[in-house]
């Protein structure tokens, strides 16, 4: 089996040269490296929910550092550090339940009773409020025996009852990894996926005779409308080219291929064009927890245009683009710039481009954002995996995929790494 460290570090080489293209790619071997972690981390004698946290923020905070506007890493980050503190939980209420039977059946006798005393009230609330263990429960979890794995012994049979417990904790060790890799296998199957499942739901939103103005080169986008069309649906689609990258153009192409009436425009005509439109769907790079949208560059005005004329903004993304993070985060950086050379060709501006005046700067500056800030006002519907869903329902369905203790990863602690 490859070496952990080695994955890590050939990923987070990917990650700094941008080499990885998409959120779903780069949220897919996210996942499938905190998997290997996982699989790789020793487990110590207690505390193990607590071990494999650490081993994930450890390498999550470099993953995050490597590409810091790739926010599908840390959303993937934050998700298997929930499903460890949910698989924890399960096992532990598993493990209250059973003491709890073995309290009851030694209400027939009192001696047993006396030598094996039920989980309190307090406790079970205590466990119940918390996934990772504190230390009074874990000691007590490990003090009282399973009936169905230790049965009673006198106090001759200490030793056997000893190796019972050392064996019950190895046993649990080796379940809470297993759970744990079975929900990240989940998780990477659903990111794997995402586009057929929203694509199912195309047929629900998109009707005969339609215009759908799109903007740019999504997959997603691709998928669902190519769906509708299988479906026996009869509309026209209008792509803004998305410049400066004329992404639109390869999403063009791709639908005359598949035999959709595709109209090609420039994005300054997005307003020209959208009183003809009866819906505007795009993807999304990532979906903010107020259910704001970062985006291509250009959405803002298309979105902006779609308001203006009551048309409706759609966005589609699956749940591995939901950030639990707002807009005014410290840690989410909204935007980057790209090359200027795709605005222009240095040799014909090489002359505006040159220092003057003495004072060290160059008379021409070029700007190349990435991205855009949709607000959530701005958009109708988001449509993801698990269906459709309102702005302002954004932050509920949100909340289910991560912990709060995980919204925040940086260490409190420096190393002298």
């Amino acid at each position: 089996m490859p070496d952990t460290q080695a994955l890590v570090n050939d990923f987070l080489n990917k990650l700094k040269k941008r080499k990885i293209e998409g959120s779903q790619a780069t949220a897919k071997q996210t996942a499938e490296l905190l998997r290997s972690v996982i699989s790789q981390t020793r487990m110590p004698y207690t505390n193990q929910a607590a071990a494999l946290i650490h081993s994930v923020k450890a390498v999550g905070e470099r993953l995050i550092a490597a590409n810091p506007v790739e926010l599908a890493v840390g959303n993937v980050v934050r998700r298997v550090l929930h499903i460890i503190r949910e698989e924890d939980l399960s096992l532990t209420t598993a493990a209250m339940a059973g003491l709890n039977l073995s309290a009851e059946s030694d209400d027939e006798d009192d001696t047993d009773r006396d030598n094996h005393p039920a989980l309190s009230a307090a406790a079970i609330a205590a466990a119940s409020r918390s996934t990772l263990r504190p230390p009074s429960l874990q000691t007590l979890l490990e003090d009282l025996p399973d009936s169905a794995a230790v049965p009673h012994t006198s106090s001759s049979g200490g030793d056997s009852e000893g190796k019972s417990k050392s064996a019950d904790k190895s046993s649990r060790s080796r379940k809470l990894k297993h759970d744990v890799i079975e929900a990240v296998n989940e998780l990477i199957q659903d990111i794997s996926t995402c586009h057929e499942l929203i694509a199912e739901q195309a047929v629900e939103h998109i009707h005969q005779n339609e215009v759908i103005l799109t903007l740019g080169s999504s997959r997603t986008v691709l998928e669902f409308l190519c769906a509708a069309k299988e479906k026996k649906r009869s509309f026209r689609v209008f792509v803004a080219e998305g410049a400066p990258r004329y992404q639109g153009h390869l999403l063009a192409k791709e639908l005359v291929t598949r035999g959709l009436q595709t109209t090609l425009i420039t994005d300054s005509a997005v307003f020209a064009m959208i009183s003809r439109v009866n819906m505007v769907i795009v993807g999304a790079h990532v979906v903010m927890a107020n259910g704001g949208v970062i985006a291509p560059v250009g959405l803002n005005m298309v979105a902006l245009a779609a308001q203006k004329h009551a048309v409706p903004f759609v966005v589609l993304a699956g749940s591995h683009k939901l950030c639990p993070l707002y807009p005014h985060h410290p840690e989410v950086l909204l935007n980057e710039l790209r090359s200027p050379s795709e605005l222009l060709d240095f040799g014909e501006f090489s002359d505006c481009l040159d220092f003057g005046s003495g004072i060290g700067a160059p008379l021409l500056h070029v700007v190349n954002p990435t991205f855009d800030y949709v607000p959530p006002k701005l958009v109708s519907l988001f449509i993801t995996d698990t269906g459709g869903h309102n702005p302002s329902y954004m932050y509920r369905l949100i909340a289910d995929y991560y912990s709060a203790d995980d919204l925040v990863l940086e260490r409190r602690t420096t190393s002298g790494n």
